[in-house]
């Protein structure tokens, strides 16, 4: 925009003469977003785990409120900056915490549906922005830039007001310790009575789940990488998939679609962004649909697949000719749309499916930020470096069009990775991933894998009624390092409230192991 340019310039003219920034404030002007959001992935698990999933998303939206503000406000540079960056730090920790709270309290049957809405909700805000950006760049005053930094609080708001009446997830009230409380939320999310059959073998088995997990061992940062059942593995699933999704390319056209199409001499290329900014929002329909029956590991590879070909056709068209003009630039155009296409159907959701999923709940907070940290990391490093890595001139890699020779051999990457080592997770609930990690030690078959063992009845039974047995009976034992936690022998956790009389009914048990027993329920 030639407002903003005029607005936050510090003297430097590009080649027309114009006002313009130099290319170092243009990458650290993008690249800071991502900084914060680093940041605020980082800082997103000690607060989800100390306040819960809930508060934590409302105090990351003040923060994303508070540099909004300052964007809107800000005469000069500087203030912009620092606007961006505690904005930042708001967007990296929602991101963590928002597929959290919706894996935490979805049933499995809908769980990847649910997590993938949320890239959905990305893309249709992408696509807003690309509208408002076409309908206000022109505007000759700094309403051309304000205008779109101020309406991002009315989506802010909305999401911080939705909050307000939803409850805090299960799981995590599971993990305080508040039985009572985890009952009611689960009751209120599933639409049952709170002595439904159904209601009480979910949360039972969240429970008893929590408790084995516990007697596995502690919960710190360094178990989030040594811990049982394969939990190494699984960060480096997670942290493997969110920085391989960064480097398909996507926020190379995303970030500096319009400065790269103006360069190869397409015509309006914000009319362009704006298009592929509505195949990105259409593309995502697919994929929330076919998440559950195809399953995230075929999703992932064909997704994979398709953007690999398509990157490496504009790569090589582009390095045929120097002339991006006419028929080169209609296929630039085209397998561009492709690209997006594939990304926002496999790609784009999936990762956070099953980066919300893979972990167990003691660690779920800690792990899931690491991972989705390794995604800004990767974010901030495109952003800041992409402008080096395609214009000409000294000091410059001079790239242009042939970058997408390097994210198309990344896509190549990414489909051997999801092969090797993504764990498919579809129609099995999060406790349920426990016992397939424990079981099946090679990704690829994993799709076979079938629950025969619950973490109820180990507790409160000792045994499964499958043939499978249950982990190892060392396995079971804590670890001697003091900790309240884990100062259980499964033997206690075997017999804890297993003392009832016969004549009590099964709803008159239900309710007096939730604590209710003085609650009228005759209404």
């Amino acid at each position: 925009m030639k407002s903003f340019r005029d607005q936050f310039s510090t003297g430097y003219r590009d080649g027309n003469g114009d006002l313009s920034l130099r290319p170092a404030e243009v990458s650290i002007t993008v690249a800071i977003l991502s900084a914060g959001t680093f940041g605020g992935a980082l800082i997103s698990a000690p607060f989800g785990d100390w306040i819960g999933r809930r508060l934590s998303i409302i105090a990351s939206i003040a923060l994303f409120i508070l540099g909004v503000i300052f964007q809107v406000t800000a005469h000069a540079l500087p203030l912009l900056l620092a606007g961006r960056l505690i904005a930042g730090l708001g967007v990296g920790s929602v991101s963590v915490l928002v597929p959290l709270y919706q894996s935490e309290m979805a049933p499995k049957w809908i769980r990847g549906t649910l997590v993938c809405a949320y890239q959905f909700s990305i893309t249709v805000g992408l696509l807003s922005a690309s509208i408002i950006n076409q309908l206000t760049y022109r505007i000759p005053s700094s309403a051309a830039y304000r205008i779109p930094f101020s309406l991002q609080l009315i989506w802010a708001v909305i999401l911080c007001l939705g909050l307000l009446i939803l409850p805090e997830t299960p799981r995590y009230l599971i993990k305080r310790g508040d039985k009572r409380a985890a009952g009611l939320a689960l009751s209120r999310l599933r639409r049952l009575d709170i002595t439904h059959p159904a209601l009480q073998e979910e949360l039972a088995e969240i429970e008893a789940n929590h408790e084995y997990e516990l007697a596995l061992g502690t919960a710190s940062y360094k178990d989030v990488f040594t811990g049982s059942p394969h939990l190494g593995r699984r960060i480096l699933t997670g942290c493997g998939l969110q920085m391989l999704q960064q480097l398909t390319g996507i926020n190379f056209i995303m970030y500096y679609g319009t400065t790269f199409f103006e360069g190869a001499g397409v015509v309006n290329p914000f009319t362009i962004s704006l298009v592929l900014n509505i195949i990105n929002v259409v593309s995502t329909v697919p994929g929330l649909f076919v998440v559950e029956t195809w399953g995230r590991r075929k999703l992932l590879i064909v997704g994979s697949i398709g953007m690999a070909i398509s990157q490496l056709v504009i790569a090589a068209f582009s390095t045929a000719t120097d002339d991006m003009s006419g028929l080169v630039a209609k296929i630039l155009i085209v397998f561009l749309s492709f690209f997006v296409f594939f990304y926002a159907a496999s790609w784009g959701p999936v990762t956070w499916v099953v980066t919300s999923e893979i972990y167990p709940l003691k660690v779920r907070a800690k792990s899931m930020s690491i991972s989705t940290a390794s995604n800004w990391l990767l974010n901030f490093g495109i952003a800041y470096g992409t402008p080096f890595l395609v214009q000409q001139g000294t000091g410059y890699a001079s790239l242009g069009p042939k970058v997408f020779f390097l994210w198309g051999a990344f896509c190549i990457l990414g489909a051997i990775f999801v092969y090797c080592m993504v764990y498919e997770t579809s129609k099995i609930s999060l406790e349920q991933i426990d016992e397939m990690y424990e079981r099946v030690h090679l990704a690829w078959k994993s799709k076979g894998f079938e629950p025969s063992w619950s973490f109820q009845q180990l507790r409160d039974e000792g045994f499964a009624e499958s043939g499978v047995p249950p982990p190892p009976p060392q396995e079971l034992e804590p670890p001697r390092t003091g900790s309240t936690a884990t100062d259980m022998s499964i033997q206690t956790i075997q017999t804890t409230e297993m003392h009832v009389e016969h004549s009590e009914s099964d709803e008159d048990k239900a309710v007096r192991e939730l604590g209710l027993s003085n609650v009228d329920f005759s209404y």
